[in-house]
């Protein structure tokens, strides 16, 4: 299927995953002008008027950008709404949402049609991640436009299934955009998404370690550090489950091969932030092996369109031969 009109302007098929904490105004602007959708979370934006001045910047910026390189104008950009009941201030945001008309919505825990329908009205579409088939149904029941699939070594809160099983169930009945995250830390990674049969590829944990994102200098050193290894599963933190990093696990004084099972009911998206989830257990994908340095974010993402690029060219021999 052909994708919406939004995504025209991609100069490779990924969209950055927004990430509690880490993904701020610098870190979204630097990847929208490399040429993949930019993302954050609104709960980023504290306290929520915040919300407001951060889309205002963020608009005028790529717009002045756009003027100036009308060859590679910049890509859209996405705002995250989690959708869980617990989200206070979700009416709020998605007010402000509207009027900056944000071009994707990315919804989380939950799906609700009346959303849908409000983002639809200003001109934007919405993206629901899942983790399995029976979720994405209930999105695109409900109005959703696209679906990012959330397979096993997703970073923070992540599914159990392959993506191979995962993607195959829902392209069997789903011809819309499907995005899929899990472990993509590379231009192969993301060619490789496609040939299973998404559309684009969600990058997340990679853009930790740049210097746009707004995580510590010990959580950046981390992800250059770590390996798939590194990586634990568990609902401990906040009830669903999800991938962290197992060294901030143990910084905190727990060990991470017997922890119990956590309730949904400690979930915590409010005003504070002091919850230990993202701030001191550090969320992370599986990927993370492929990542060796901290680096602007478009460097970046040029290393992944260098890597796509290739992959692309040796396929290609390959059948030719």
């Amino acid at each position: 299927m052909t994708l919406p009109a939004i995504f025209d302007r991609l100069q490779l098929p990924a969209i950055a995953s927004p990430m509690f904490i880490v993904s701020g105004v610098d870190l979204v602007i630097a990847q929208c002008k490399a040429g993949i959708v930019g993302s954050f979370p609104a709960l980023n934006a504290r306290p929520q008027s915040e919300l407001d001045e951060w889309l205002h910047r963020i608009t005028e910026e790529l717009a002045a950008w756009d003027r100036d390189h009308p060859d590679a104008p910049s890509a859209p950009f996405a705002v995250n709404q989690i959708v869980h009941k617990s989200n206070a201030r979700l009416d709020e945001d998605v007010a402000t949402c509207a009027k900056w008309k944000v071009p994707i919505v990315i919804t989380s825990l939950g799906a609700r049609e009346d959303l849908n329908h409000a983002v639809h009205g200003w001109g934007g579409i919405t993206l629901h991640d899942i983790i399995d088939d029976r979720f994405a149904r209930k999105a695109v029941e409900k109005g959703a436009d696209g679906l990012i699939a959330v397979a096993a070594g997703a970073g923070g809160h992540a599914g159990r299934l392959s993506p191979f099983a995962l993607i195959q169930e829902i392209r069997e009945w789903f011809a819309g955009p499907l995005i899929l995250s899990g472990a993509i830390a590379s231009g192969r990674a993301i060619l490789a998404a496609q040939a299973m049969g998404a559309d684009l590829a969600y990058i997340g944990s990679p853009f930790i370690a740049t210097t746009e994102g707004t995580a510590t200098d010990a959580y950046k050193q981390a992800i250059v550090e770590g390996r798939a290894a590194d990586i634990i599963y568990s609902d401990l933190f906040t009830g669903v489950h999800g991938n962290y990093l197992r060294g901030s696990i143990v910084a905190a004084g727990l060990d991470p091969d017997n922890l119990p099972k956590g309730d949904i009911k400690s979930m915590d998206f409010g005003a504070s932030i002091t919850a230990k989830a993202w701030r001191d257990i550090w969320g992370c994908g599986q990927g993370i092996g492929a990542i060796h340095e901290v680096q602007p974010a478009g460097d970046l993402i040029a290393r992944f369109k260098a890597e796509y690029a290739a992959a692309k060219a040796e396929l290609d021999a390959k059948f030719r031969a």
